[in-house]
């Protein structure tokens, strides 16, 4: 019963969102079940590679058909307008569809706030798009930055969650950053959370393209007392086909102080490596 429940929390778990005191009890259940630790490990590849898939961009008739809708609002909308400043006593279909409540309100101009951006950003033809290329360009860069320095200063504290939501800053930067890249190095290597390593996992994925950071990974995996977050960093590795990780991870298949579990995956990830060459 306790394994079923857990096996129900584990997608939550993986996609960050069960609190923190239930992701504690789903971390402490598996460093102890090794049958619903495996099943992490098979569920945490199939979870990266679904975060690896690019968004598919909108097609042509997609984007006529928004802006047809957007017109529509649009036109709506200014009928409304007219109508309230002549004191008109007639409702459009628009003031029909306006929701009446102050909350409903600012929760729908919000989304018609998203709409007009997102108008924009299929509406204006290449020529115009250049200016407005450059400040979206840098108000990117801005946000980046920002990123940047409170996932370094987040990483440093003494909270385990505001390290957790360090990593997870990290995580959404767009671009790798190498004092950030440091940063997650560290906290997988020293940091004396569970929860706060598994996610520096994933974090580091998009800097996997580096072969110091692969290096680093296959020797942070002897410095976890984990076996979870030691089956996540191999899987990491698999997942990056990092071919120069496998005699670190052949040391750990071979290793009679790491747990069976830890082994045979390891064992299994050196096969599936070999595979690629």
């Amino acid at each position: 019963m306790i394994c079923d429940r857990i096996r129900e929390q584990i997608p939550d778990c993986l996609a960050g969102r069960l609190d923190p005191a239930a992701r504690e009890k789903v971390i402490e259940h598996l460093e102890l079940c090794s049958a619903c630790r495996a099943d992490v490990a098979e569920l945490g590849v199939v979870w990266r590679g679904l975060e690896a898939m690019k968004e598919p961009e909108p097609s042509p008739e997609l984007r006529l058909r928004f802006l047809e809708t957007l017109h529509a609002y649009e036109e709506g909308y200014q009928d409304a307008q007219r109508r309230q400043a002549l004191n008109v006593p007639h409702r459009s279909w628009w003031t029909g569809f306006w929701p009446s409540h102050p909350a409903w309100q600012a929760a729908f101009s919000a989304v018609l706030v998203i709409l007009g951006v997102a108008a924009g950003r299929y509406a204006i033809s290449p020529r115009e798009s250049q200016p407005a290329g450059s400040d979206i360009a840098h108000l990117q860069n801005q946000v980046e930055n920002l990123r940047q320095l409170v996932a370094l200063s987040m990483l440093q504290q003494q909270s385990p969650s505001a390290r957790l939501s360090g990593v997870k800053y990290a995580f959404q930067m767009a671009q790798p950053d190498s004092q950030v890249e440091q940063a997650l190095l560290r906290t997988l290597t020293h940091d004396p959370n569970i929860n706060v390593r598994l996610s520096t996992v994933d974090a580091l994925a998009k800097y996997t393209g580096n072969a110091e950071v692969r290096r680093a990974l296959a020797d942070a995996i002897f410095a976890q007392d984990s076996p979870l977050v030691q089956v996540s960093i191999v899987d990491l590795l698999v997942q990056a086909n990092a071919l120069d990780s496998v005699p670190a991870i052949k040391k750990l298949a071979a290793d009679q102080t790491t747990e069976q579990d830890v082994r045979q995956h390891a064992a299994e990830a050196v096969k599936k490596l070999e595979v690629t060459q």
